[in-house]
């Protein structure tokens, strides 16, 4: 029988493997743990595009910052018969409460897009709250209406953000097709990018401020119908009652 002599050296060294293994495992449980966490917590997706069947599309004009073609923008839409939805910074509406005017008595939709345009995931939820009710009060002081529905400056969101939007009694709205106009791109590209991703309940995203869309706005409208499509609010082209939204942002109901 072999007879082992644990020097004090031998018993640290041992001693340390334990503790190493110990604080490995431990990190190992927390990290784990941490990940069936995240997982089991769902990711609230605001409404990309809608689940519809009858060609029915929208166009959105996101106005945080210059006025310059708004009235331009009006005039299209008014010639060509189209009914947009318009997101509104609540400093914006304060600089140009006319346009808002305007932008009302012409029938399109008047929404919030924040107060101050701020990354609302950067906010807490009180403050969330404070950004979409001061839109909202301005809009409705000039406009008599208060709006339901909900942009984020920059698509920034997080489950905190649809919450407080939800909570606000209104629609957290994205988009399902960037024209990309904010990058300056031509007639011609806007209008391939938008035709090609064409769908059913489409929502579009444009800007009130972006160089070549007032030239590009009506001959997207004209290749938009050639497809077959008719423009609506976004307040028309959502569906009413409980819905959800899939991992795309698609709105379905829940109705049975």
């Amino acid at each position: 029988m072999k007879i082992y002599t644990l020097t004090k050296n031998k018993l640290l060294v041992i001693f340390s493997c334990v503790l190493l293994g110990a604080l490995a495992l431990t990190v190992t449980f927390r990290t784990t743990a941490k990940i069936i966490a995240t997982a089991a917590e769902p990711r609230d997706i605001p409404i990309y595009c809608v689940d519809r069947d009858d060609k029915k599309v929208a166009i959105s004009f996101d106005a945080a910052w210059g006025n310059e073609q708004t009235d331009t923008l009006l005039e299209i839409l008014k010639e060509k018969q189209v009914t947009a939805t318009f997101f509104l910074v609540g400093e914006w509406v304060s600089k140009y409460p006319e346009s808002v005017k305007s932008i009302a008595a012409a029938g399109h939709d008047v929404e919030n897009h924040s107060s101050t345009h701020p990354y609302m995931t950067k906010l807490s939820y009180d403050e969330q709250l404070t950004e979409i009710k001061n839109c909202n009060d301005k809009i409705k002081e000039l406009t008599g209406k208060a709006p339901t529905l909900f942009r984020p400056p920059y698509g920034d969101y997080d489950n905190t953000v649809v919450k407080s939007v939800k909570d606000s009694g209104m629609y957290c709205i994205q988009w399902d097709i960037d024209s990309l106009d904010w990058k300056d791109p031509t007639p011609a590209q806007m209008i391939e990018r938008i035709t090609s991703k064409l769908t059913s309940g489409s929502i579009i995203l444009m800007h009130n401020g972006a160089k070549n869309t007032p030239e590009a706005l009506p001959q997207i409208i004209d290749a938009v119908r050639a497809q077959g499509y008719e423009f609506v609010p976004i307040s028309e082209i959502i569906l009413e009652g409980d819905y959800t939204t899939d991992h795309e942002g698609r709105m379905f109901t829940n109705d049975t």
